[in-house]
């Protein structure tokens, strides 16, 4: 298998909101503090998805590989939220969230106005929190 083509980058969180449409500015500056409050972990960009803390996993070639455990994109679409355990043990919170479409580990909202953000908070925190086993913590 290849390598992943997403790693991070040195580009600055300003630098790539700063690019986003108006409309989508502000909704990244929610997700982001939502997303460092749920991690405790500054934002690293993974080309055009905003990445929050890290995790180790294994491919099927046996090699080692990482990505973030939680983080954003805004696309034209959507708003993507990445929440990497899925949802299958959120359904409370998914039929409670508003708005949205899901695929496997992507939440898809089309405006952060659509959704309550206090369910979005928990749905973040709580695939956080499933995540602790293969996070990698930060070395200072």
């Amino acid at each position: 298998m290849s390598e992943p083509k997403t790693r991070p980058t040195a580009q600055s969180l300003d630098d790539f909101i700063a690019q986003q449409p108006e409309a989508r500015r502000e909704e990244c500056a929610a997700l982001d503090a939502l997303m460092r409050k749920a991690t405790g972990e500054d934002a690293v960009m993974w080309g055009n998805i905003v990445g929050y803390g890290r995790y180790a996993y294994k491919r099927s070639d046996g090699k080692r590989y990482e990505w973030p455990i939680t983080g954003f994109s805004p696309r034209k679409q959507a708003l993507t939220v990445y929440v990497m355990p899925g949802f299958d043990q959120q359904e409370d919170l998914m039929s409670k969230l508003g708005k949205h479409t899901t695929g496997k580990s992507c939440l898809y909202i089309k405006r952060l106005a659509d959704i309550d953000m206090k369910v979005l908070a928990k749905i973040v925190a709580a695939g956080v929190r499933a995540m602790a086993p293969q996070r990698i913590r930060k070395t200072e």
